[in-house]
């Protein structure tokens, strides 16, 4: 923890037990992730908020086409209200799964479709966009739109799975927290 006993957004996430010496990964996860979420609830919003702005974030942060994800979670969390940290936080978070599942979509969506199977690497597409992206959309165009319509149907359903997966545990984080807040003055 830092100095103060507060992590780095001003929480005061005491109610974390604290080991002796925490590694440095351990000390990242509870100033960094937790301390952010129990800002949150000091500010007023709800752990069901919470688990949304998460489960968009991770939605949106798969999405299948590079560059987008980062205005997706911009337009969601301004369009629901949801916290703009948060969900870029988790958009951030899961970039390396989402350059995963790039693949993956395309595949579903070339299977959906029937469409013939194209050859390539996400390397590959990443350095035929830099050399000509107008050769590239013209090659890859159709490719693109297979990974969306795979990223389409499966959204909704990864959203419902991390939401009501998230909604139990920062229930009980928030317990915590309101249980070990200082009473509000009554001045």
């Amino acid at each position: 923890m830092l100095a103060s006993n507060r992590c780095c957004c001003g929480a005061n996430p005491s109610f974390i037990s604290v080991d002796e010496k925490p590694s440095y990964l351990t000390r990242w996860w509870r100033e960094r992730v937790i301390g952010l979420i129990v800002a949150q609830f000091t500010q007023g919003v709800t752990p069901r908020k919470i688990a949304l702005t998460i489960a968009l974030g991770l939605a949106l942060g798969v999405f299948p086409i590079l560059g987008a994800t980062t205005v997706l979670c911009g337009v969601a969390g301004v369009s629901l209200k949801l916290n703009q940290p948060v969900i870029q936080f988790v958009n951030w978070a899961v970039t390396s799964l989402q350059l995963a599942l790039i693949i993956a979509f395309v595949r579903i969506g070339e299977w959906i479709t029937s469409a013939q199977r194209v050859s390539f690497s996400v390397p590959e597409l990443i350095k035929k966009f830099h050399e000509s992206p107008a050769a590239f959309f013209r090659e890859f165009g159709i490719t693109g739109l297979h990974g969306i319509l795979a990223w389409t149907l499966i959204a909704p359903g990864l959203i419902a799975i991390a939401y009501l997966a998230l909604v139990p545990p920062l229930t009980r984080l928030w317990r915590i927290k309101i249980a070990t807040a200082p009473p509000a003055n009554a001045d």
